[in-house]
């Protein structure tokens, strides 16, 4: 058996590493830019998160401890507003649904928000939304008292 050995500018060409750099960039890049594009994506669904339960928890209060339903339901949809540019959410994306529930001493205000939060504007997802939501159920004091205020 003989082996043969490759020419002298073949043997220079098999151990020059020149350019190999630039393969392993190639090949780490798109690993590193999904990466990092998955990093963006959690994080705004995140803060969409954490914004759309302060939403509910707000609106839910807003009601609970208000002097009539009536009052409580006009302030809770103003609160649930604020909160939400405060967090900086687009307001047409967000829902907000109010259940007294008879708004009686003891009883159970429940709220539930939703928000369709952007994520198309990231390249390599298309155009795609997530929606978050958070449902929120605060009691009405059981002393508070029974006549509404003017």
């Amino acid at each position: 058996m003989v082996i043969r050995r490759l020419p002298a500018p073949a043997r220079r060409l098999a151990a020059d590493e020149t350019g190999s750099a630039m393969v392993e960039i190639a090949l780490v890049l798109p690993l590193l830019l999904v990466l990092a594009f998955g990093v963006v994506m959690v994080g705004r669904v995140t803060h969409a998160q954490i914004a759309v339960q302060s939403v509910a928890r707000e609106a839910a209060r807003t009601v609970a401890v208000a002097p009539s339903a009536s009052l409580g339901l006009q302030s809770a949809e103003a609160r649930a507003v604020a909160v939400a540019q405060g967090h900086g959410l687009a307001i047409d994306r967000l829902g907000v649904e109010i259940d007294p529930g008879g708004f009686e001493r003891g009883g159970t205000v429940l709220t539930r928000a939703t928000y369709e939060v952007q994520i198309g504007d990231l390249p390599l997802l298309g155009v795609v939304g997530v929606t978050v939501s958070s449902s929120h159920a605060e009691r009405i004091d059981q002393y508070r008292s029974r006549a509404a205020a003017p």
